[in-house]
């Protein structure tokens, strides 16, 4: 068909011998372009370049279930998508669903026609129309976009309703806001003089582009990304992208914009949004922005990915797992045979015990509810810094406030479902305004300080907070660095200061405002209440979200399990169990301590909160137990006297070994030691006491993989063991088999929903070879012993494959750090997967002088003890830890360090 109109250069395939792509997957398409709307005449016909594995499909006889449709965005092109044409293919070849994939260069881009006229947004919008009406396209199809080309992909969606089955996007934005200025890069690209000069007469755009990658591209990708924008006249459509960008509502483009951003709102096929939060172009507002319009899509937020995400991380592996999910089988012929429904297991098989009937569910204000006329105390808050001495809450008091600031906050405009940003240390204003929030029907989000700077702010950031309410250091870090939200603080503070955090509200101006207020309806059990953040010691720091029926039975775990509950004096070093005091109806008090740093709780400091609550109950962490032993020596008689009153006292927050909780009970000898297991996923799995413990070394069960014995299951949990390969990877079906090492993987009313905007960690927890049952894959390493006890052995990260086998650390760390000089020690692997080596790492009593190789005598006794070959051992003063807990050891930064010094780096601590 001869083309009308004038090309400035004629559509080409790529040259031969770009990395990763397949010179059979392109194709040349000749397309008649359409009219449009507004005037503009039909007739002219352009040649498009695009990638294509149609063809490979039917050589291996698969037939597609559906056509995904790609759409780069600027100054990319379809090379952007090889990863997604190379799986799709690779796993039709596999017999897994096939889908062909179609992406496309569009008009002026890549290897496709210049035209040489402009091409506003709705005239490429229609341009993909004239495209897949020339290529017969028909559903089901799903668009995939990245870039300007989400916004090109979602046009063609909103238009094709009767073929599109999906809709899955890479960084884009669908809206700008008028109230909000486009990106600095973007910006500084329009800039008078700039556009011509940085996007067309030079590579600059395209240059500054390129370098985003995390970590960089390599020279072969930069440069087949520029292979098609090699001269000034094939980069004509780079500035025409740039001048495209709807700045304001004048933009002749801006209306095109406006109708796909609202259509968005009426779309319901499945979405899944994969995000790269560092891009300095796209960030997380436009992901905010287009999850309110997608409320049913799914999200994953790759931490550490960037504008490039499709350079940066596995995002065609993401997609294509998502779409066997979120896609039905195509009619008539299923991918999977259909089964009869049957009904679910439940979590916890019925056992006729004679006991009363569970209770049922309760909200977890209820007891503020109940307690509203008493004057008996709720909590002691022994915060340092006060200048009077322990504050003293009554239940009226905590009820009066919780429901004044949860009446406040509503006239202020927060909302159910409004996420709110906890900045607040552990204290009495804390739990109001937790309680106050969920009574609300707000979502709490809590991240605390010990995560860090960096870890705090991309938990809050991505937590995309409505509203903030913080302490002062939380709201002047909130303010360096953008936070989003709403900004509360507990204090008043004066007016220049209020200013310049950008402060609206202070608590009492709440209180005063919610007076004689009545409340909204409350929340439901399936309602979310609470995202709260893990450690970040084993990666970025996940966001855990738990509905209100999760959290209430958390209580209730808790009640089943030690008899915490009305009336019960509890002392919480251990924040999450500080929050939930109310809720058990207990009174509780936190002790003087710096709750992110453990390590400063003393034995004085725990005597002072139980005698001054009269506590039966005390919780604290690993890191904080090891102090309070280490500081016994400055006990008084009186503060013995008061310990000794305890009842029970409980570890939690990592395992604990037998000295620790044996030196711990001798403090509180009238208490029951319990060191439970559990994680921010799921607070309370399984429980063990001392002499739980000290039976379990005398069963001689662990001779096998060794490792921390946790105990048995909780009353409402089901463990079971996934075994890992030879690769370290846990495949083996959930079974209760004893000594089978494996990941930990758990069940029960009280763990977690889903993490938050991380739908491919989520799918990987959940993941279970049991169908129909919701399991958590904790991450955990570890096995069962004979008599149904849980041994943890490690995480599933640090877990070393050598050329006999997979060792897991804990095991061996623990028989070298009972030899004398030795305070802890961690084992590492070295090396290639499936030949590491192990090393050990050994903190000396007393430290070490310098690191290096330990001294002969000590490491022969480490390889005698350690029970695996053992290729080096090295002193250090100190072994790293996460920032959090102060306990838990950072095997992952100790491994790369142990990898340097034994390949001769400097000699430096880890």
């Amino acid at each position: 068909m001869p083309r009308t109109g004038t090309a400035l250069a004629p559509a080409s395939v790529p040259p031969s011998g770009l990395p990763g792509l397949d010179p059979d997957w392109s194709r040349i398409v000749d397309v008649v372009e359409s009219g449009l709307d507004d005037g503009t005449p039909a007739g002219a016909t352009h040649a498009w370049h695009l990638l294509d594995n149609g063809e490979q499909l039917a050589a291996l006889g698969a037939e597609p279930v559906g056509t995904i449709l790609c759409v780069h965005g600027n100054p990319t092109w379809s090379y952007l998508w090889r990863d997604l044409v190379a799986q799709s293919t690779a796993a039709a070849a596999d017999g897994r669903p096939a889908w062909r994939v179609i992406a496309v260069d569009q008009l002026d881009m890549g290897f496709s026609e210049r035209t040489g006229v402009a091409r506003p947004l709705a005239r490429r919008v229609r341009d993909l129309d004239d495209l897949t009406r020339a290529l017969g396209l028909t559903g089901p199809v799903v668009t995939f976009g990245h870039d300007w080309g989400g916004v090109v992909s979602l046009g063609w969606a909103v238009d094709h309703p009767e073929h599109l089955a999906g809709v899955m996007l890479l960084n884009t934005a669908i809206h700008q806001s008028d109230i909000e200025p486009i990106p600095a890069p973007l910006r500084l690209a329009l800039a008078r003089g700039v556009l011509g000069v940085g996007t067309v007469t030079t590579t600059a755009f395209l240059d500054t582009t390129l370098a985003l990658g995390h970590p960089a591209l390599p020279a072969t990708v930069r440069n087949a990304y520029r292979a098609p924008y090699r001269t000034a006249a094939r980069r004509g459509g780079i500035g025409g992208f740039v001048a495209d960008i709807p700045v304001d509502a004048r933009h002749d483009s801006h209306a095109e914009l406006d109708r796909i951003a609202e259509s968005l709102r009426s779309l319901t096929v499945p979405a899944l949004l994969l995000w790269g939060p560092r891009d300095p172009i796209f960030s997380d507002r436009y992901l905010d922005d287009l999850s309110d319009r997608l409320p049913h899509a799914a999200v994953h937020r790759f931490e550490g990915a960037g504008h490039l995400i499709a350079e940066d991380v596995d995002y065609a592996g993401a997609a294509l797992g998502w779409l066997v999910q979120a896609t039905p089988p195509v009619e008539p012929t299923p991918l999977v045979e259909p089964t009869p429904l049957v009904e679910p297991t439940p979590l916890v098989e019925p056992v006729e015990t004679g006991a009363e009937p569970v209770e049922a569910a309760r909200p977890l204000w209820h007891y503020l509810d109940e307690l509203l006329d008493s004057d008996e105390t709720a909590l002691i808050d022994m915060a340092p810094g006060t200048g009077a001495g322990p504050r003293v809450v009554s239940w009226r008091l905590l009820s009066r406030r919780v429901r004044e600031i949860a009446a406040g906050l509503h006239q202020i405009g927060v909302r159910r479902g409004d996420r709110v940003s906890l900045l607040v240390p552990p204290c009495a204003d804390l739990t109001a305004v937790l309680y106050a929030c969920i009574r609300l029907g707000a979502i709490v989000v809590v991240a605390d300080a010990g995560l860090g700077l960096a870890g705090l702010t991309r938990a809050v950031r991505g937590a995309r907070p409505d509203h903030v309410i913080g302490a002062l250091p939380g709201l002047m870090a909130a303010r360096a660095l953008g936070w989003p939200g709403q900004k509360i603080s507990v204090n008043r503070l004066p007016t220049a200061s209020r200013r310049a955090l950008g402060v609206s509200y202070a608590l009492a101006d709440l209180i005063s405002l919610g007076r004689d207020e009545e409340l909204p309806e409350p929340p439901q059990p399936g309602d979310v209440a609470a995202v709260l953040f893990t450690s970040g010691s084993t990666g970025p720091a996940k966001g855990v979200v738990y509905t209100h029926g999760q959290l209430s039975a958390v209580s209730r775990a808790l009640h089943a399990q030690y008899g915490v509950g009305r009336g019960t004096g509890l002392v919480a070093g251990f924040a999450p169990f500080a929050l939930l005091g109310p809720a058990l109806g207990a009174r509780s008090v936190t002790p003087d301590m710096d709750v992110t740093a453990p390590k400063t709780l003393t034995a004085t400091a725990v005597a002072a909160a139980v005698a001054a609550i009269d506590a039966t109950v005390v919780f604290l962490s690993p890191a904080a137990l090891a102090n309070v032993v280490a500081t016994q020596g400055e006990l008084t008689p009186a503060d013995r006297a008061a310990l000794a009153r305890v009842t029970s006292f409980l570890s939690a927050g990592a395992p604990v070994s037998e000295p620790l909780l044996a030196s711990a009970a001798a403090l509180m000898p009238g208490a029951s030691a319990h060191t439970p297991y559990g994680m921010t996923e799921g607070l309370l799995m399984t429980d063990i006491t001392l002499d739980g413990i000290r039976e379990a070394a005398r069963d001689d069960v662990a001779s096998g993989p060794g490792g921390v014995c946790v105990g048995r299951p909780t009353a409402t949990t089901r463990v079971r063991i996934s075994a890992l390969d030879e690769t370290g990877a846990a495949v083996g079906a959930l079974s209760e088999a004893p000594q089978v090492t494996g990941e930990i993987v758990v069940s029960a009313p009280h763990v977690k929903d889903h993490y938050d905007r991380l739908w491919l960690t989520d799918q990987a927890a959940t993941r279970a070879v049991t169908p129909g049952e919701r399991w958590h894959r904790t991450g955990d390493v570890g096995h069962l012993d004979a008599a149904g006890r849980l041994w943890v052995e490690g995480r599933l990260p640090h877990v070393i494959t050598t050329a006999h086998g997979v060792v897991t650390p804990v095991g061996p760390e623990l028989a070298v750090s009972a030899l004398t000089g030795v305070d802890r020690a961690a084992a590492v692997g070295v090396g290639p997967a499936g030949s590491q080596q192990v090393v050990i790492v050994v903190e000396t009593v007393p430290p070490a002088a310098r690191v290096g190789l330990a001294e002969p005598a000590l490491a022969e006794d480490v390889r005698l003890v350690a029970g695996q070959p053992v290729a080096a051992v090295l002193v250090v003063p100190h072994l790293p830890t996460d920032i959090r807990h102060n306990s838990k050891i950072d095997r992952t930064r100790l491994a790369g360090w142990a990898h340097g010094i034994l390949t001769g780096a400097r000699l430096t601590q880890p």
